[in-house]
């Protein structure tokens, strides 16, 4: 829920649990803005540093230990304050311990408000593949407090504005306003009231779909072509320690591939992609990667979560904005030529 007293929010929600069963990750770079909304000396705190390589099975352990130590049983609570990385961590190991405990989500960067602390998906990164291992485990609460986002870098507010292009463009009557948000300024006032009709918009998708059974699946648009390009990045990132590629850049290179298929296969008009691909340059940049790099981008498509199929590759297209079409099969070569269109511009 978006909240405008973030410590009267947390308070009001935890005071359901005993005062010794509730517990608290935090992002370590928040520490201080953090611990002092929290404002509640007898809640034991984990700080983690939160990073794609840190989303890890070693990483659940470590708060499953805290957990242990803290001596929390079913019936405590576990509160995840930071971005996407720490809420899926967080909701992973509190959805796994002791076969589940409560967690409330507390993001602080506008991708997790948007995406990844609401709707209930949780997980690591396996085997070089993102969220490859994870779990549907829905939060009892997630509080969403624009006052995070004053202090946010702009390429962090630009992330998180790419998965709300998203939302834009899977439902009716976002698309135009948010193609007149001032990228520029970035208002808050005005993107306060974007954020909660995204998270709205969200939410009764997956109240309709909690498991990813059918319509959740509008939600993966741009994810298929943009995981795999965050993937490849990580290894890059693994070799060289060169940058990471964000995850909000990810899906916006990922739905103008997503939107030339949508073009190509099954007759989108060409204005919605024309549109991406100028913001995207205007504001995003062009994706780091070769031609070259296609081969291995298609075969990280190929072991997508989201396949049905083995080496198959399932994407969401759209038919026009606000019409999605889930389950869209494309061959290794569309794949190629998307990546062809994107590489190009």
């Amino acid at each position: 829920m978006m909240c405008e007293n973030i410590h009267s929010a947390l308070q009001t929600l935890a005071a359901k649990y005993a005062e010794d069963q509730v517990c608290v990750v935090i992002d370590e770079k928040l520490a201080d803005s953090g611990e002092s909304i929290i404002r509640h000396p007898e809640w034991p705190i984990l700080r983690l540093a939160a990073s794609e390589q840190n989303k890890s099975l070693h990483t659940v352990q470590q708060i499953w230990d805290f957990l242990f130590a803290q001596g929390i049983t079913r019936r405590g609570l576990l509160i995840c304050i930071g971005g996407g990385v720490i809420t899926d961590l967080g909701g992973f190991a509190a959805a796994t311990y002791k076969r589940g405990i409560d967690y409330v989500n507390v993001p602080t960067t506008l991708l997790a408000m948007i995406d990844a602390s609401t709707g209930g998906k949780t997980g690591i990164n396996y085997g070089g593949l993102k969220n490859s291992i994870g779990c549907f485990a829905p939060p009892v609460g997630t509080l969403i407090w624009t006052g995070w986002l004053q202090t946010l870098p702009a390429k962090e507010m630009l992330s998180g504005f790419g998965e709300m292009l998203k939302t834009g463009l899977i439902v009716e009557g976002l698309w135009s306003e948010l193609m007149r948000y001032d990228l520029d300024t970035m208002p808050l006032e005005s993107l306060q009231t974007l954020i909660a009709k995204c998270v709205a918009a969200k939410e009764q998708i997956v109240a309709a779909d909690p498991k990813e059974e059918g319509l959740r699946k509008v939600l993966n648009f741009g994810h298929t072509f943009g995981h795999a390009l965050e993937e490849k990045s990580m290894e890059a990132q693994a070799r060289s320690g060169a940058e990471p590629l964000d995850h909000g850049y990810a899906v916006v290179y990922g739905m103008i591939a997503e939107l030339y298929l949508s073009v190509t296969k099954v007759g989108c008009p060409k204005e919605p992609l024309q549109q991406l691909s100028q913001l995207m340059l205007h504001y995003y940049g062009k994706p780091n990667c070769k031609c070259s790099d296609r081969e291995a981008l298609i075969a990280l498509m190929q072991q997508d979560k989201k396949n049905e199929r083995t080496a198959q590759i399932n994407c969401t297209l759209i038919q026009h904005i606000g019409s999605p079409l889930i389950n869209q099969v494309i061959t290794p070569e569309e794949a190629n030529e998307a990546l062809e269109y994107l590489f190009s511009l």
